[in-house]
């Protein structure tokens, strides 16, 4: 088998033993999702079909897991979980609940929760962590819609401290429990909402930044200026655009795009810079580069 562990400690004081979690994807949401797991001393099984991207995450989450425990975002006296990575989407079958992380297609994202649904053991819920797919589309396919049912962390999840937790028409109430008692026992405050494209955060925060976007593209204000006057003038905690490229650019439009061919709203349609920057490869602070230039400052 293909995979790697790296125990570091698997002593959980909290008494969550029994929990075991699969996070399927493993990118800059499913690493930080596997971080906040891990530093409440739970296993996670991370899996991704590239090595070199699972090599990726155990390093950001080695990385994420000091960071954490410095700002006191993480239990001081938790050791952290044991963490195994693996190429073989089979070893999410005995996990008690299942993260699907991966990009935010409709089309990816239901094929992957279809194979998930055909692993795991009846009643272990499968989470989508989606910022903007509805729900009832992704369980179309599964085989078990009870099941299904979405998150919404933001990045980067072990720092904030509420999840959007979205319940499909069919998701059962046994579902929605057991994802209240998981997103607990990892300190974080769960807010349920019903489905529907882009949910809460994403159906306001998106088009918002879009609308910062546009602005710096017909050349009203610099991107330092749309950022400075919305901290300063109406008390966003980091600006739009830096919000943005944390994000990720790519990510951002993809949900976009989700969000306009599901509502018609011309303010969800990307707009031509954001997209100019995704063809550029300028995706935010993953890539080094975005809507701020993020490796003069490593290099400085």
């Amino acid at each position: 088998m293909n995979d790697s562990t790296d125990s570091t400690g698997s002593t959980d004081p909290t008494g969550s033993t029994d929990l075991k979690v699969a996070i399927v994807g493993a990118g800059v949401m499913g690493s930080g999702i596997a971080t906040l797991v891990l530093g409440h001393a739970i296993p996670v099984v991370l899996v991704d079909l590239d090595e070199a991207t699972l090599d990726e995450a155990r390093t950001r989450i080695g990385r994420q897991l000091r960071h954490a425990q410095l700002v006191s975002a993480l239990p001081a006296a938790a050791d952290p979980g044991e963490l195994t990575t693996t190429v073989r989407l089979d070893d999410v079958s005995d996990a008690t609940h299942v993260i699907e992380a991966i990009t935010e297609s409709p089309e990816a994202k239901a094929e992957v929760l279809a194979e998930i649904s055909a692993l795991i053991r009846p009643g272990t819920p499968v989470i989508t962590n989606t910022s903007g797919v509805p729900i009832r589309e992704l369980a179309d396919g599964t085989g078990r819609p009870e099941e299904i049912l979405g998150t919404h962390f933001m990045n980067p999840p072990y720092m904030i401290g509420m999840v959007e937790v979205s319940r499909g028409p069919r998701t059962g109430d046994a579902a929605v429990e057991s994802v209240r008692t998981l997103l607990t026992s990892l300190d974080r405050r769960p807010v349920l909402v019903r489905d529907a494209p882009g949910f809460v955060t994403s159906r306001l925060l998106h088009p918002m930044i879009n609308a910062a976007a546009r602005i710096v593209g017909e050349g009203t204000a610099s991107v330092e200026a749309v950022d400075e006057l919305m901290q300063g003038c109406l008390g966003h905690p980091t600006g739009p655009l830096r919000t943005a490229d944390l994000i990720g650019l790519d990510n951002l439009a993809d949900s976009l795009d989700v969000l306009y061919r599901r509502t018609g709203d011309e303010s969800c349609k990307p707009c031509e810079l954001l997209l100019t920057k995704v063809r550029d490869g300028d995706l935010g602070r993953k890539t080094g580069r975005g809507f701020y230039d993020y490796e003069k400052v490593m290099s400085s």
